[in-house]
């Protein structure tokens, strides 16, 4: 009663001849991808910190806590030897006021940032402050350090 079938391969699925069970993949390998963006991630991570530091100041120590500030702030930096810069670039306290007006953004509404080394003699920082106001600019903010935990 039982019926034989002709070809016998059982399993009813087609075979190809040859030995070749797979046809070749044409999707993207997305690992190596993955693999250095997360290094790249990593390189940015570590090295974002290092360059936002600006003209490197020994800066007074206060109780005041730090500012939420979203976006880079526009600064203005007295070394201890005198020197004056506007974000990192060296500047004469005659040339401030042009300077800001081209720089900021936002115009005279925008906030200044006078970081002063603590060596610096007040009546030089009163100068800068002056020639700042002068140009237009009435928001302008002192910068310290956050006082050392004892």
């Amino acid at each position: 009663m039982a019926m034989s079938m002709a070809g016998g391969g059982g399993g009813g699925g087609r075979r190809r001849r040859g030995g070749r069970k797979h046809a070749p993949i044409a999707d993207i390998n997305m690992t190596p991808f993955i693999d250095v963006m997360l290094v790249l991630l990593i390189i940015f991570m570590v090295a974002a910190p290092l360059l936002a530091t600006g003209v490197p100041l020994d800066l007074p120590q206060t109780k005041a806590a730090p500012l939420n500030i979203d976006k880079v702030p526009l600064t203005i930096s007295i070394k201890a030897d005198g020197k004056i810069y506007v974000m990192e670039e060296p500047i004469a306290l005659s040339d401030i006021a042009v300077k800001l007006q081209a720089v900021a953004k936002a115009g005279a509404d925008e906030r200044i940032y006078v970081r002063a080394d603590k060596t610096i003699a007040y009546g030089r920082v009163a100068e800068l402050m002056a020639a700042i106001t002068a140009g237009g600019f009435r928001k302008v903010a002192l910068v310290n350090e956050p006082e050392a935990a004892k």
